[in-house]
């Protein structure tokens, strides 16, 4: 009788344990490189330009923010608002489209992919998004389209067969709640995409990420595709509210990610916090957190402006100068992580070897 209890037990022990859909093997080869946005540290960020750009250099993985069209298509911007990074405000025939949204609870005000035809965004043309910082790309304004995710595929295969690499697409699902509670949801068309370039299996250079939980848990069982849960420094999920990316980068909460995701995209804050002076502190836990769970680790981001830089890596006061980013990365790959996120693909390689 004791057998059997003890027996039953453990059943139930292993019936309540999540099934861990982490990566087996993630700390295989080397540090991937993941051009955030492109090569968008020298050319305005999320067109094919930057991203081109940053194959040339020796990316391993081009990074598209994924948001809606008013017709269904997955085009690549950082927000749903574009006139931050598009001459949208410049064009009188869509004066009219400028409106107020609330979107993950914040108020915004401008002109929204969702409410544009793909063919009315092809008449508008990128803009720096940090022309403050980053002067000299002000050079590019006005020459470069909005790309499709389709477009953005098309790019890393034909760049894959020129150059003899795999290049791989890092997508991000951009404000998914709230695009589908307008009826505009990106698993679809997302899995539509990979699917028609042959990214089915884990093995695929391909990972998706999300500052959300619930459509990486919803996209779980639809693909082999490997999911990222990405962490801020402070907050919580936008679908959220009752769980803070705190709590997720805790070894207890890392157990939970490691149900859906093959790995983690934390600010890098989580992974060396910086000194009250802005220094580069003590490493935390995270990355052997993560490691114990066969998570992957991939923090963001690396720029070489000294208004990103640690301190002691700043070439002095001009934000805008180009500090030591070689430095900070070394110091980061030191920690075991498994991939970074940089603007600046040249400095991010150089660093890696």
């Amino acid at each position: 009788m004791k057998y059997h209890l003890i027996l039953i037990a453990a059943l139930l022990s292993a019936c309540s344990t999540p099934e861990s859909h982490a990566m087996e093997k993630p700390l295989e080869g080397q540090v991937i490189v993941i051009a955030h946005r492109g090569a968008s540290g020298e050319r305005p960020e999320h067109t094919l330009a930057s991203y081109t750009l940053a194959i040339e250099q020796g990316a391993d993985y081009i990074e598209p923010d994924l948001v809606l069209t008013k017709d269904g298509i997955l085009v690549a911007r950082h927000e749903n608002e574009i006139s931050e990074t598009t001459n949208v405000a410049e064009k009188r025939e869509f004066a009219d489209r400028k409106t107020s949204k609330t979107i993950d609870g914040q108020k915004m005000t401008g002109w929204f992919t969702e409410d544009f035809t793909l063919a009315e965004l092809k008449t508008l043309r990128a803009k720096e998004r940090l022309p403050q910082l980053r002067g000299a790309n002000m050079a590019y304004d006005g020459q470069f389209e909005i790309p499709t995710f389709d477009e953005v595929l098309a790019l890393a295969k034909a760049q894959s067969t020129a150059t003899g690499r795999t290049i791989g697409v890092y997508p991000e699902t951009k404000h998914p709640s709230y695009f589908t509670a307008i009826g505009l949801p990106h698993a679809g068309p997302l899995l539509a995409a990979l699917t028609k370039y042959g990214h089915v299996a884990k093995s695929a250079p391909v990972f998706i990420q999300s500052f959300e939980v619930e459509n990486l848990k919803a996209l779980r069982p639809k693909t082999k595709l490997r999911l990222i849960q990405l962490m801020a420094e402070i907050g919580s999920p936008p679908d959220r509210s009752d769980l803070t990316y705190a709590a997720m980068a805790t070894a207890e909460g890392l157990k939970t990610v490691a149900t859906y995701a093959d790995g983690i995209g934390p600010n890098k804050a989580l992974v060396i916090p910086r000194t009250l002076l802005g220094n580069l502190g003590t490493p935390t836990s995270l990355v052997a957190d993560a490691h114990r769970l066969g998570l992957a680790v991939h923090p963001w981001t690396f720029r070489r402006e000294n208004y990103f830089l640690p301190l002691a890596q700043k070439s002095g006061i001009d934000p805008r100068g180009h500090g030591d980013l070689e430095t900070e990365i070394k110091a980061f790959l030191a920690t075991g992580i498994d991939g970074i996120f940089s603007d600046n693909v040249t400095e991010a390689v150089a660093a890696r070897q």
